[in-house]
């Protein structure tokens, strides 16, 4: 496929990196990505896909932008509060590169409109801050064989890790069920500082970019937590999936 001179202008730095190329970015834009959440990790996530060429990218959530959301979520300003985010994403997303096409999904993500949900995307980005949310993206991915990148992030950190099917374990391997969502902290009672949203949703990006273009190698089998009070990145081992998982297993 032939980039416009425009294009090639903009992807200048993609094409001089040997792990991606023109044919690297030529992926890149034949790819459908779903971004579920435009909160404070999937602003920093959308925005670098959208920068990065992603030629199509989904944006799922029900939410409207609220004052408190601005410390953090990026795709939004003080002119969208009490327009719905989704709305908000796609103006954002579309300004930032017009060649990029921005679908958006304005309604709460569960097990009823989940499969459906994901069918037409090449990879999911899970940037929920939901405990149940999480499992049902997982379970859908799993059943679907839909690769996704898992994150998470309260006070100064977060963790992510990525989902390849037949190759990684998933949520439900290392935790048969969800937490109750009592029992897990929220940002608005612990606190969360925006910088390690933007940390963490760019690294999610990253891995999409990855799994798309086959750079480099994404953090299937691994964890990778960050603490940016102390500034320190550490990457944990997982186990290989678990053959009776109940989302992933044989």
């Amino acid at each position: 496929m032939i980039f416009s001179e425009n294009q090639r202008e903009r992807y200048s730095r993609h094409f001089a990196l040997d792990e991606i190329g023109v044919s690297g970015q030529e992926k890149l834009r034949e790819a459908k990505i779903l971004v579920i959440g435009a909160g404070g990790l999937g602003s920093p996530a959308a925005l670098y896909l959208a920068a990065a060429g992603v030629g199509t990218l989904g944006i799922a959530d029900a939410d409207c932008v609220e004052l408190s959301n601005l410390q953090r979520q990026i795709l939004h300003g003080e002119k969208d509060i009490g327009t719905a985010k989704t709305a908000s994403a796609k103006t954002a997303l579309e300004d930032l590169n017009p060649g990029t096409e921005v679908l958006t999904f304005q309604s709460f993500v569960d097990e009823a409109n989940i499969d459906e949900l994901i069918s037409g995307f090449d990879f999911v980005l899970d940037c929920t801050d939901s405990a149940g949310t999480k499992f049902v993206i997982n379970d859908a991915c799993a059943k679907a064989k839909k690769p996704f990148c898992h994150a998470g992030v309260i006070r100064f950190g977060g963790q992510l890790m990525t989902y390849i099917p037949e190759k990684s374990c998933c949520l439900r391997c290392l935790f048969k069920d969800p937490p109750n969502e009592s029992d897990v902290p929220k940002c608005r009672s612990v606190g969360v500082i925006g910088a390690a949203c933007g940390v963490i949703g760019s690294l999610q990006a990253l891995e999409a970019v990855k799994y798309i273009t086959g750079a480099g190698g994404t953090l299937d089998n691994e964890l990778l937590t960050f603490d940016g009070l102390r500034m320190n990145f550490r990457k944990i081992k997982l186990p290989p999936p678990d053959e009776n998982c109940p989302s992933c297993g044989k």
